[in-house]
């Protein structure tokens, strides 16, 4: 590497990708360290690994393509792929395909076959091109940026990066399995929630019953909730330290004294003065709109008031001192806010919009917003990475609890209407 960086990195990610067994990421952070000395430079070995690793897709591709299933049934058991293992991949990667491609990079073991798949499944080459080379050079630009961010601290944190960006990669991997499971399905859960609500409304003879059923299963939910993150909460000491330390010195590593000014904007955006300025506005369009009126308004300062509450009582429940001995950081009160109340607020503005793309617009608005937030909270040494992931996780909960039961009730008005 110190004497030929560029011909390693592009010949050693193209025979990865090919499922050989070549330590990709070991050898890109490393790279990156070279980046921190000057030995080499970082653009051109993000595009010297990013082009290697889009041969090496390409040629396993092509072999994919060329040799089909057959060749693959029958030698396939020399590289650990015989035809059982195929046949559960083969399917599971015709429904998911070029969803995931971008995403596979990440998950070793995985990446390594996505290219043969994409072949045999005989994936338009074009649609291929596209994910899989924007996934290696967002890849290779990923370990190749972290190595030169941690510069000397590399040796000892490439191993706990590599080992986040892992689970990362496969957390989002499910949600996006979800996420197209819905979108396929999505008239069949919507036919069974009628089905259910009504039967719901049959047996308790009365809406009034059916929302105190609905309560009392939140209570349950709520409880559990609170029960499993007392459980979680030992995990959290240990396992966070190293992704404090780490985390934190990215942010600040990658975010020097000049970032000051912006950085206290950003905190700004959690103040109570916006996010009430937000929910002042969405009570504006509550009443315009006039559709809902008191359903949405109830449950927009349900969703603020119970926003408090629950922030409070999990902050006294893990009681955890933050950095410079702060008290009750865990959960951040500024990243679950934000989530609650911005989340809220914009679910109601967009959800009666019917411009194409606002909804997800919204969506990327709120998530970055409270991105923002959370990388303040880091850079002034008010929480720990980990007080902040916990805020977007709790908070995260309340709200799409408060989303799920604002359109049950609706559906049941609506319903008792018809």
């Amino acid at each position: 590497m110190n004497q030929y960086a560029y011909y390693v990195l592009g010949i050693a990610l193209m025979l990865e990708l090919l499922a050989l067994p070549i330590p990709g990421e070991v050898l890109m952070t490393y790279a990156g360290l070279l980046v921190f000395e000057g030995k080499i430079n970082w653009i051109l070995s993000i595009m010297t690994a990013g082009i290697g690793a889009s041969i090496g897709m390409t040629i396993s591709y092509w072999l994919g393509y060329k040799l089909g299933v057959p060749f693959f049934e029958k030698h396939g058991s020399k590289i650990h792929l015989g035809p059982e293992k195929l046949k559960k991949i083969s399917i599971w990667f015709e429904r998911y395909g070029n969803k995931l491609l971008i995403i596979a990079f990440y998950i070793p073991g995985f990446r390594h076959f996505t290219g043969y798949f994409s072949g045999v499944t005989r994936m338009p080459l074009r649609t291929y091109m596209v994910y899989a080379y924007t996934g290696a050079f967002i890849w290779t630009g990923t370990f190749i940026s972290l190595g030169k961010i941690l510069g000397p601290q590399w040796e000892q944190f490439h191993h706990s990066i590599t080992r986040y960006l892992i689970i990362a990669g496969i957390v989002l991997a499910v949600i996006l399995l979800v996420v197209y499971a819905f979108r396929r399905y999505k008239n069949q859960l919507y036919d069974a929630t009628v089905l259910g609500l009504n039967k719901g409304v049959k047996t308790f003879h009365t809406l009034g019953r059916v929302k105190f059923l609905i309560l009392v299963s939140v209570g349950v939910f709520l409880t559990l909730l609170i029960v499993m993150a007392g459980l979680v909460q030992d995990f959290l000491e240990n396992e966070f330290v190293e992704f404090d330390a780490l985390t934190s010195y990215i942010i600040h590593a990658i975010f020097d004294e000049s970032w000051a000014v912006w950085m206290n904007g950003f905190a700004y955006l959690a103040s109570f003065q916006i996010l009430l300025t937000v929910v002042a506005l969405s009570l504006v369009w509550i009443v315009v709109k006039g559709k809902d009126r008191m359903l949405e308004a109830g449950f927009l300062l349900f969703a603020l008031i119970g926003g408090e509450i629950w922030d409070e009582g999990m902050r006294q429940l893990f009681h955890r001192s933050g950095p410079n001995n702060l008290l009750n950081t865990f959960p951040s009160e500024q990243t679950l806010n934000t989530i609650i109340l911005l989340g809220m607020a914009v679910y109601i503005i967009v959800r009666h919009v019917r411009i194409a793309g606002a909804r997800t617009a919204a969506f990327l608005f709120v998530l970055a917003v409270s991105f923002l937030v959370g990388i303040s909270r880091i850079y002034f040494d008010i929480q720990y990475p980990s007080d902040v992931v916990a805020g977007y996780v709790f908070g995260g909960f309340w709200l799409s609890l408060n989303v799920v039961l604002l359109e049950i009730f609706r559906l049941l008005r609506k319903n008792k209407m018809s």
